[in-house]
């Protein structure tokens, strides 16, 4: 028999902060964190930066080899384990961490030291490899369990949420560490997703503005950094000790789409969506609220839309749909984790944050998108987070209300 999974720690490095209560409030009054970027020659374009001192985490000595990614990551693990009350974690807990580019500051400072020098730091490679992050978490918390890391563009932190849940409802382990951490604010970074012509045009009245995911004037993405890691334990062990559980982890569906890289397929999604249904035993009508992957693309969105309204069918009405990439940007690797981080925070609370900037929805976008801040949903009861990746891969999380 499988166990039941409960989500006690949430840790955040996030644009809007580390305070789960503070993020969660910020974007329930529909507050933007996406700003110019003002570095270097590149042409006009908006970022969502995380405010970060790694000075709290790490000191001056330990931050040798240590990228930008993994201070995130780390960062966001501690915060979780303080969260969810537990001292110390048994050895034997596991790290499930996603990423999409891993330690894109250690590339972009090794090519920059190569042309300018002819020398690379000797450390670019423990800094740059994508496992990195998910190791630090391991060594500063000392666990001996399972250490994955999973990279598969935007889907990379829901699938390494998905995988712990799995690895806990089986019995493989008692508690986990699961999310994702990006940090790809670099200039090369930036002008590579200029060149894909996949990136939000910056608002000209108002650069916090610029992402308008299911808007009918929506221009694209908008890069954003961070780190989101869930602590997640057998529901019955977080019983036992008295722990505040935020939220069940109902189950999770993935599907590749197998057609194309970039370009999203609605029947993938639609696969995803029905097996996290099947997986958390719940009805389209059960579920109240959809955090949409709603990246902001003329493309995706539609999509997305069109999968949902295949699945949910005559129950569509009923779910409430936003996407917060609106007001903290596109995490990439991480943004699975975050997303799903407020998902649970909106079950919790009984409210959903909502759809910014979208004054004029796409007639082709046919959900009910909350559009009104600070929208309390008293019925509540379950909801899902989207994550559709490059390259095909589609996860869907199912959450439920504790009971």
């Amino acid at each position: 028999m499988k166990r039941r999974v409960a989500i006690t720690g949430i840790g955040l490095v996030s644009p809007h902060g580390d305070a789960p209560d503070a993020v969660f409030a910020a974007l329930l009054g529909g507050r933007s964190a996406i700003t110019r970027w003002e570095q270097g020659d590149i042409a006009p374009a908006v970022v969502a930066r995380a405010p970060f001192d790694a000075a709290r985490w790490f000191s001056r000595l330990q931050l040798a080899g240590v990228d930008r990614v993994s201070q995130f990551a780390v960062a966001a693990a501690e915060l979780a384990r303080s969260d969810a009350g537990i001292d110390a974690l048994d050895e034997t807990s596991g790290v499930y961490l996603g990423t999409g580019m891993g330690g894109a500051a250690a590339m972009e400072e090794a090519y920059r030291s190569q042309y300018a020098s002819g020398r690379v730091p000797p450390l670019t490679i423990p800094a740059f490899m994508p496992n990195a992050a998910a190791a630090h978490i391991a060594m500063r918390a000392r666990l001996h369990g399972p250490v994955l890391t999973y990279s598969i563009a935007c889907a990379s932190a829901a699938v390494a949420l998905a995988e712990a849940a799995k690895a806990i409802a089986c019995g493989e382990i008692d508690c986990a560490l699961a999310g994702g951490s990006e940090a790809l604010l670099q200039p090369n970074v930036l002008r590579a997703w200029q060149a894909m012509q996949t990136l939000a045009a910056p608002a000209s009245d108002d650069p916090s503005r610029s992402c308008r995911p299911f808007s009918a004037d929506r221009t694209g993405l908008v890069l954003g950094e961070g780190a989101a890691v869930l602590l997640l334990e057998s529901y019955d062990a977080a019983t036992a000790r008295g722990a505040r559980i935020y939220a069940e982890f109902a189950g999770s569906g993935m599907s590749c789409d197998a057609t194309h890289l970039t370009k999203p397929d609605a029947a993938g999604q639609v696969r995803a969506l029905r097996a996290a249904l099947r997986a958390s035993g719940l009805a389209p009508a059960d579920v109240g609220y959809c955090n949409a992957h709603g990246t902001a693309t003329r493309i995706g969105d539609p999509v997305e839309c069109d999968a949902l309204g295949q699945v949910w069918r005559e129950a569509l009405p009923g779910l409430a749909v936003s996407s917060t990439k609106s007001m903290h940007g596109h995490l990439l690797g991480a943004a699975g984790a975050l997303e799903a981080a407020i998902t649970v925070l909106a079950l919790h609370r009984r409210a959903v944050p909502p759809n910014m900037h979208c004054d004029q929805p796409d007639p082709g976008c046919k959900v009910a998108l909350v559009l009104e801040t600070g929208c309390a949903a008293p019925q509540l009861q379950a909801a899902i987070s989207n994550s559709f990746a490059f390259g095909g891969t589609n996860a869907v999380l199912a959450f439920r209300r504790a009971s």
